[in-house]
């Protein structure tokens, strides 16, 4: 086997989506017309958004994702060479902020925002 995708349910795909898009800078690559799944363009292992409707229908019960709510237990990381510019933008583009850029002991500087799903979402810069 090997790693595919991550699909994480939402209340709204197309906002989510449009957010993701103006707050890190990422592209769509896939909307369906019924706006319930989409992906963005994260190069070989795709990001996905299904809406909670359509997880509801194939039988899965889960915690949904809510910014009033605490945090699920999972992050998406996203790697940039400017942490710094990345955390503002995100912030200027309606993420709520977390933490601010700090560097880890093993170099690697690292901040955290929420989504408008309050999924926790690390900005960082490459490791190594």
């Amino acid at each position: 086997m090997k790693f595919g995708y991550t699909i994480i349910y939402v209340s709204d795909v197309e906002s989510t989506i449009s957010f993701y898009q103006k707050a890190f800078k990422l592209e769509k690559s896939f909307l369906h017309e019924s706006k319930q799944y989409g992906e963005l363009n994260t190069g070989d292992i795709k990001l996905a958004f299904a809406s909670n409707s359509l997880a509801e229908s194939n039988g899965i019960k889960f915690a949904k994702n809510d910014a009033k709510k605490e945090a699920a237990g999972f992050e998406i990381a996203l790697i940039t060479n400017d942490v710094k510019q990345g955390y503002n933008h995100a912030l200027s583009n309606g993420a709520i902020a977390v933490k601010e850029p700090t560097v880890k002991p093993w170099g690697q500087e690292v901040a955290y925002v929420l989504d408008l799903n309050g999924i926790i979402v690390e900005i960082c810069s490459p490791m190594g």
